[in-house]
């Protein structure tokens, strides 16, 4: 039969879920199919390397090589700082690149500190790997490090997991003095740490911080970027990455489940090599930080006209609204032992 187009098939009626941290379905349409339906036809001619483990003479381990360089130099761009090739890997995902993290630096027995509140579901993949969740109160310029440091003295601490950019739920950013410090206490308490930056490159002006890992430094690496797609194109697309010391990519990339499968991304990603490439995804970029920043304004003055207190981020997917509200996701959900955060309520922008 004939085919539909996209502007045949019927639309469902999408009402607001303030609770869902999903993009909306309207920052799914426009330009954006048919520029990834080119994007992937022009990443065929190299079907016969991505379709494979890697070339003759080397694996793919830690991604395609050209998606690696075309990465490095959009990051490059959108960072406004040198990132080299040689410091990335691709993932399924952020979630697959947290538990990478966790996987390969977990030691045994050990603790991983979280900020309270976090995003619920990395407790879990903590947990999975055999860690125990401790937790420190978070403000609005990050973490409590005092309190930090006092859990790394009473000792096993091996990881902490930071979301350090428009924290999900709060929307807090963590400074850059907070930034360098964690960075040193990793380095004296001998602790990796996991940087959850999945809205990263979603800010509604000037960004305001870099990557964590250019806090990081060379001669005793301890940090692990985590990047992805998923709030930028879609969370369909599934093709995340890792910046790090190439020594602690090395290390991620022999988990088990990578050096038997080898990278899980290689054809995926080079479907968006064009896209990324081109100027296209730096455009979508900026119009999809533009809606979600007048959501965000709309919603941020309806809430203060009804009286409530509510933190305005720069940028991600969410508000932390002070008050227990009907609509939302509970404040306690994102705590480990569901006891703080009670009287507050986070609100979702992007649905």
């Amino acid at each position: 039969g004939r085919m539909l187009s996209s502007s045949q098939v019927p639309r469902p009626e999408v009402r607001p879920d303030f609770g869902r941290g999903w993009p909306h379905p309207d920052l799914l349409e426009g330009q954006l199919p048919q520029q990834l339906a080119e994007s992937f036809q022009r990443g065929l001619p190299l079907a016969r390397e991505s379709l494979n483990y890697g070339t003759a003479t080397s694996s793919f381990r830690f991604g395609h090589p050209e998606f690696l360089k075309g990465l490095a130099g959009f990051l490059s761009q959108q960072y406004g700082a040198p990132v080299e090739a040689s410091c990335l890997m691709t993932t399924g995902g952020a979630s697959m690149g947290v538990d990478l993290a966790l996987r390969s630096f977990r030691g045994s027995g050990g603790v991983c500190v979280f900020e309270e509140p976090s995003y619920y579901l990395s407790f879990n993949m903590a947990r999975d790997q055999g860690l125990e969740c401790r937790s420190v109160p978070l403000y609005q310029d990050g973490m409590d490090l005092d309190r930090l440091e006092e859990i790394c003295m009473e000792g096993n601490v091996r990881m902490v997991y930071t979301i350090p950019v428009h924290h999900n739920p709060t929307g807090y950013t963590m400074g850059n003095e907070k930034r360098q410090r964690l960075v040193e206490l990793a380095r004296k308490y001998d602790f990796m740490v996991v940087a959850d930056e999945a809205y990263q490159l979603l800010n509604f002006g000037p960004p305001e911080v870099q990557a964590l890992h250019f806090h990081d430094s060379a001669e005793d690496p301890r940090v692990v970027s985590v990047g992805t797609f998923s709030k930028l194109i879609g969370p369909g697309v599934k093709v995340g990455w890792l910046q790090a010391d190439a020594r602690l990519l090395k290390r991620m990339a022999a988990v088990g489940y990578v050096e038997s499968g080898g990278n899980p991304v290689t054809f995926s990603s080079m479907a968006l090599l064009h896209f990324m490439t081109s100027g296209q995804l730096d455009k979508h970029i900026a119009h999809v930080s533009s809606e979600l920043s007048q959501r965000c304004q709309w919603l941020c003055r309806n809430l203060r006209e009804l009286g409530l207190e509510v933190y305005e981020p720069r940028g991600g997917y969410f508000l932390w609204v002070k008050g227990q509200l009907c609509i939302g996701k509970e404040g306690r959900d994102f705590t480990i032992r569901q006891e703080s955060c009670s009287d507050y309520t986070r609100l979702s922008f992007s649905w």
